[in-house]
C-alpha cells in the first residue's frame, strides 16, 4: 500500500468510488436492475400523464397553456430526478441511525456525508431522467419564445440551480434523522411535495402557500422564478424582477445552510448505543 492509499477520501472523490461500488453489486442482477429501471420510468410518466388529461378539458391553467406547463414540469422533474440520482440515498440515514450503523460510518476515513450520499446506490435511479428529458425537449420546441443568450443561460442554469437546491433540500431533511429517527415521512413531505408543487404554476396555490414556498421553503427558484423570465410573464405575486436572476444566490445559500447543518448534527450527535 503506498502512502496516497493510506490518505482519507473527501468529498467528490469518496462519493464517486461508493457509488462505483454499489453500482458493481446491483449490476450482478442484471435482469431485476433492468425492470427496476423500466417501472421508475413508468411511474414517472403517470403524473405527465395527469397533467395531459387536465389540459384536454382546459386551455390554461391559471393562464399557462401546455407547453408552458410541461416546461414548468420538464425543469422541476430533471433537476429533482438528477438530485435523487445523486443525493437520495439520505432517506436511509434514519435507518443507519436507529440500527446503530451510522457509528460505523464515523470511524471510516471517509467523508461522513459522501458515504450517506452514496448508501445503496442504484442505477435504476436513471430511469426517473428520461420522461422529464423527453418533455422538456417538447416544450422547447413548442414554446413560441424568441430565444436569447440570457434566456438560453437561464434555462440551463434552472436545472442547474434546482439540482442544487434539491440536493441541499435532501441533507437538511435528512438531518432531522438525527432528531427524531422515525420522521422520515415528514422529511419526505418536503423533498417530494416540493417536487410536486413546483411541477404547476405556483399561483394555482394562491398567495399565502406561494409566498411561503418563495422566502420560507424557497423551491419557488427551482424552477417557477427563472421560469417567468423564461415564458414572459409577469409575477402573480408582484414581487420584484430581480427574483427572477435569484435562483444561483438561493441554491447557494440553502446549500450553506445545509452544510452548517449536517456538520451541527456530526458534532452533537452521541450513538445510539449497542
Amino acid at each position: 500500500m503506498t502512502e496516497a492509499d493510506d490518505k482519507p477520501l473527501w468529498g467528490p472523490a469518496a462519493y464517486l468510488l461508493l457509488v462505483r461500488i454499489w453500482m458493481r453489486a446491483a449490476s450482478q442482477y442484471r435482469v431485476s436492475l433492468v425492470l427496476t429501471t423500466l417501472a421508475q420510468f413508468f411511474t414517472t410518466c403517470l403524473d405527465l400523464i395527469a397533467i395531459l388529461v387536465i389540459y384536454t378539458h382546459v386551455q390554461t391553467i391559471a393562464g399557462f397553456t401546455l407547453p408552458e406547463t410541461l416546461y414548468l414540469y420538464g425543469t422541476t422533474r430533471l433537476a429533482f430526478a438528477l438530485s435523487d440520482v445523486v443525493a437520495s440515498g439520505v432517506e436511509n440515514l434514519a435507518t443507519m441511525i436507529r440500527l446503530g450503523n451510522f457509528d460505523l460510518v464515523l470511524i471510516r476515513p471517509v467523508s461522513s456525508l459522501a458515504q450517506v450520499l452514496a448508501d445503496q446506490f442504484t442505477p435504476k435511479r436513471f430511469g426517473k431522467l428520461l420522461t422529464p428529458i423527453l418533455t422538456l425537449g417538447w416544450a422547447l420546441h413548442a414554446l413560441p419564445v424568441h430565444w436569447t443568450v440570457l434566456k438560453g443561460a437561464v434555462c440551463v442554469g434552472t436545472v442547474l440551480c434546482g439540482f442544487a437546491l434539491y440536493c441541499a433540500l435532501w441533507v437538511l431533511t435528512g438531518c432531522v434523522s438525527f432528531i427524531a429517527v422515525d420522521a422520515q415521512e415528514v422529511a419526505n413531505s418536503f423533498t417530494y411535495g416540493s417536487e410536486n408543487a413546483t411541477e404547476y404554476p405556483l399561483n394555482i396555490f394562491g398567495r399565502p402557500l406561494g409566498l411561503a414556498l418563495t422566502f420560507v421553503l424557497p423551491v419557488a427558484f427551482v424552477t417557477w422564478q427563472p421560469s417567468l423570465y423564461v415564458l414572459g410573464h409577469s409575477d402573480p405575486f408582484g414581487l420584484p424582477g430581480f427574483l427572477r436572476f435569484a435562483s444561483p444566490p438561493a441554491a447557494a445559500l440553502l446549500s450553506g445552510l445545509a452544510a452548517l447543518a449536517w456538520r451541527a448534527c456530526i458534532r452533537h450527535y452521541r450513538s445510539t448505543g449497542s
